[in-house]
């Protein structure tokens, strides 16, 4: 199994915290988003098969992830 960590920085995006929960595609099983509010940091966990797409997030944000990790769960 895989998990993968995204993570964005808000600070200097398009967009606020509470514009983007609305704009959400709904995650996965096993998928989840989160959100740090004080650090202005968003980002996503997956532990599934495949990477999800993220060009809307992308969009919205205006930036690719600054963390795009992958990782072995053991």
């Amino acid at each position: 199994m895989i998990l993968r960590l995204v993570l964005w920085n808000l600070a200097d995006s398009k967009t606020s915290l509470d514009e983007l929960k609305t704009h959400l595609p709904p995650p996965a099983d096993g998928d989840v988003w989160i959100a740090n509010e004080p650090q202005e940091r968003f980002g996503f966990v997956s532990t599934g098969d495949a990477p999800p797409d993220f060009e809307q997030v992308r969009g919205l944000i205006g930036k690719d992830p600054e963390v795009l990790e992958e990782f072995d769960v053991l």
